[in-house]
């Protein structure tokens, strides 16, 4: 993180580390009270094309992966996972306000799925590079189990949070990144329609897909559908 007028600003997280940029728009993450938390930039299409070429670069060493590799990558992210949960736990609910059984199990189905993903990790029919765009109402567990499907298979991501509930699945990529996951593997990406809009045009993503309530679902596949992106229905 760097700081921006005494907040915290996240950066992205592309082929396997933080990555700084500028922009000139922030969102600002706040807790029930109202007080600022951090600040989410809101990127556009050169950031997405960055994350998406890391993606497409990291297909070399995934994609060839025996899926008991795999499974053995996502059985230790959910060791480390489990590690960090009263963490993760602090994080959701004070960017969502969940109350603290909530917010734990949210953590707790995002370790769940990572452990059904590592004991049925085999090849199947997924885009070879995935965008995907998550909400706040789950900013953890149900963004985690759709990307699954498509690590699983050996597809990689680029993740777009709630800029409103952003730092657990930038968390989550540093857990990932400790478990051993090859840089560009699982991206993320900052933003709100600008930055969906730079998904859906950049190159070398396959297909997108957006977990969230109907309104923000039918937003993305709106913007899909005007960039002739593939569109994966949840």
């Amino acid at each position: 993180m760097y700081v921006r007028h005494d907040a915290l600003v996240l950066p992205l997280w592309i082929d396997g580390h933080p990555f700084l940029t500028m922009v000139q728009e922030f969102c600002d993450v706040r807790d029930a009270s109202g007080k600022l938390l951090r600040r989410t930039p809101l990127t556009g299409a050169g950031e997405a094309q960055a994350a998406a070429d890391a993606a497409r670069r990291a297909l070399a060493a995934w994609q060839p992966l025996a899926a008991e590799a795999r499974s053995k990558l996502l059985a230790a992210a959910a060791d480390a996972l489990d590690g960090y949960a009263a963490h993760f736990a602090g994080l959701i609910g004070e960017e969502t306000g969940f109350a603290a059984d909530a917010a734990a199990a949210e953590v707790a189905a995002a370790v769940a799925a990572l452990r059904a993903a590592a004991s049925d990790c085999r090849s199947g029919e997924a885009p070879a590079v995935l965008a995907l765009v998550a909400g706040r109402d789950s900013p953890l567990a149900a963004p985690l189990a759709r990307a699954l499907a498509a690590l699983a298979a050996g597809a990689t991501v680029v993740v777009k949070p709630s800029p409103h509930a952003p730092s657990a699945l930038f968390a989550l990529a540093e857990v990932l990144a400790e478990a051993g996951f090859p840089g560009g593997v699982f991206n993320i990406v900052h933003g709100d329609e600008a930055s969906v809009d730079g998904l859906c045009a950049a190159s070398g993503i396959d297909a997108i897909a957006c977990v969230g309530d109907t309104k923000l679902v039918e937003r993305v596949a709106a913007i899909a559908a005007r960039q002739q992106r593939k569109f994966l229905a949840p």
